[in-house]
């Protein structure tokens, strides 16, 4: 019984793999590999900033973090297209 329930768990484990990491193994270029690698590192940054403006109260920090968003999205669409 023990066995039936870790094969359940493992079958649910890699249907939560994520779309970007099932992608990596699909054979890609090391352009391609760079760009997703790098779009990732700038969706984590946006991320954090995210959290953050949330956290802030200060306006001019939240005025900086703004900035900081707005540079993150220019970089996203650029490497984008």
């Amino acid at each position: 019984m023990a066995r039936g329930w870790e094969s359940k768990s493992i079958e649910l484990q890699q249907s939560d793999v994520p779309d970007w990491e099932t992608k990596s193994r699909i054979a890609l270029t090391p352009e391609q590999i760079d760009r997703d690698r790098k779009r990732q590192g700038l969706l984590l940054s946006r991320k954090r900033v995210e959290q953050q403006m949330k956290a802030s109260s200060n306006p001019q920090y939240q005025h900086m973090l703004r900035q900081a968003l707005a540079e993150l999205d220019r970089l996203l669409s650029q490497l984008e297209s």
